[in-house]
């Protein structure tokens, strides 16, 4: 397990060997420090991996509005099918997460995974215009369809996360990170924008033909990736051993534990915060309703100044450093919203100024959170280890949400705002009394004072003998 500030994953030595004998120490070649890597903009291969999510995700987003619309205007969905229809993208997390990792850990290579789920989900959503063409479409296809894009999304994280490590140099991992975040708030920003023009222009059934045109490209570009993987299959003895392998790395090893311990309980509580976030804003601050989708848009540049602030700030004081502030800040946003008073105008002022800060400072603790899983997760386990994540952080989601509502309903929406800002609050103090904090002493090897603790490979096969985090 590391501590340092900086990224100190698969570490090149560049000092050069001391000589044993004065005589002959001329005869030394000294040792050469590897040549720079180019910047992740000159490489091909990464710049063909970022513009794959980008377009992917950006066509993700179009059809969260133009699938529900479908539903609404032309199948004329109930509320009890529009809820299954939403809870459907999130269930295949809750049933196949644990699962994807351990699949992706058994693999040699990844890429080819990934290219079967954007195939497979082209296939899935091009069917929704084709059946609504031919009069067949209904609320249980509309379904069927989100199980299917689901399902693949998540074997699709599962292989993306250790592929990043075959395509990007560690000493470029979190630069990488904030790109990947940076497309995600780039489709936050333009997807629903694109989503309301085509389905204008196409109606809501050809819109998600976008969806499936962006899996169709996103599997072409990863297909023209020439990087070479030799991944080392982990050893696997059975499915269920293997997942409990990855809980138990996620829970045993000290950093790893605090990230999916903060992550748990920031999303726990944003989602409380969400239940209930445009009730208050409408009915108790008065805002108008045009005006919340700009506060959110605001989100998303907040996201791209982010990311390319920690790219640098990440080089210079280290990811730890920048995970350790931007957890304090974490709160900002919903506790200005829960104390907010005034005229509308400083409302909107005060609103917008947090809102474009909270989007930089998640952007800035995700990007971090995942370079130090990297960096700290053996490759073996790197699969099982985000899987982990991903099924804690996105099945916490619904028990937040049901949360919110209920409490809202017992003190009002006030209050549970504060409570969300001061329970988001607590993500600090796994952080900061984790082994990232600077200084933070780790317990010392027997009989060798000073000696600075195992490494987390050594770590997990000490495990083997005797979880956890990112988005897609």
């Amino acid at each position: 397990m590391k501590h340092s500030f900086h990224n100190s994953a698969d570490p090149v030595s560049t000092s050069t060997p001391q000589a044993t004998n004065t005589t002959d120490s001329t005869s030394i070649p000294p040792s050469t420090s590897p040549p720079p890597r180019p910047p992740l903009r000159k490489q091909r291969d990464y710049r063909l991996l970022w513009t794959a999510r980008t377009i992917s995700v950006t066509g993700s987003e179009v059809s969260k509005l133009a699938i529900p619309l479908t539903a609404v205007t032309l199948l004329t969905a109930s509320p009890s099918q529009m809820g299954i229809l939403t809870a459907a993208a999130s269930v295949p997390v809750l049933l196949f997460g644990l699962q994807s990792g351990a699949i992706a850990d058994r693999l040699t290579r990844h890429r080819p995974l990934m290219i079967a789920c954007e195939l497979v989900s082209c296939a899935a959503a091009a069917t929704i215009p084709i059946a609504w063409l031919l009069g067949v479409l209904n609320v249980v296809w509309l379904i069927a369809v989100a199980l299917v894009i689901g399902t693949a999304g998540v074997l699709f994280k599962a292989a993306n996360f250790p592929h990043l490590a075959a395509v990007v140099d560690p000493s470029q991992r979190t630069e990488a990170m904030a790109g990947f975040h940076a497309s995600y708030s780039v489709a936050s920003v333009s997807g629903p924008g694109l989503a309301g023009l085509l389905v204008q222009l196409l109606t809501a059934p050809l819109a998600v033909l976008a969806e499936a045109f962006a899996f169709l490209t996103s599997a072409l570009l990863l297909r023209t990736i020439r990087t070479p993987e030799n991944n080392t299959p982990a050893g696997s003895k059975s499915m269920w051993r293997d997942v409990v392998e990855g809980l138990k790395t996620s829970v045993t090893h000290p950093v790893l534990r605090a990230l999916l311990g903060a992550g748990v309980t920031i999303n726990f509580f944003a989602m409380a915060y969400t239940a209930v976030y445009m009730l208050y804003m409408l009915n108790t601050l008065g805002i108008p309703k045009a005006l919340i989708g700009v506060l959110i848009a605001l989100s998303g540049v907040g996201g791209l100044l982010g990311a390319w602030l920690t790219a640098r700030l990440a080089k210079r004081y280290g990811e730890n450093r920048v995970l350790l502030v931007s957890v304090i800040f974490f709160p900002i946003e919903i506790l200005a919203v829960g104390l907010l008073t005034g005229p509308l105008w400083w409302k909107l002022s005060l609103l917008a100024l947090t809102s474009t800060i909270t989007g930089g400072i998640v952007v800035a603790f995700a990007t971090c959170m995942g370079a130090i899983t990297l960096r700290e997760t053996a490759p073996e386990l790197r699969g099982r280890v985000n899987a982990t994540t991903t099924f804690a952080v996105q099945g916490v989601l619904a028990l937040g949400g049901l949360a919110g509502g209920f409490l809202a309903e017992l003190l009002g929406l006030r209050p549970v705002i504060l409570i969300c800002a001061a329970g988001i609050a607590l993500s600090t103090i796994w952080i900061w009394t984790s082994p990232l904090r600077p200084h933070h002493r780790r317990p010392l090897l027997p009989h060798t004072p000073d000696a600075p603790a195992p490494s987390f490979a050594h770590s997990a096969a000490h495990l083997t003998e005797t979880k956890r985090h990112s988005p897609r």
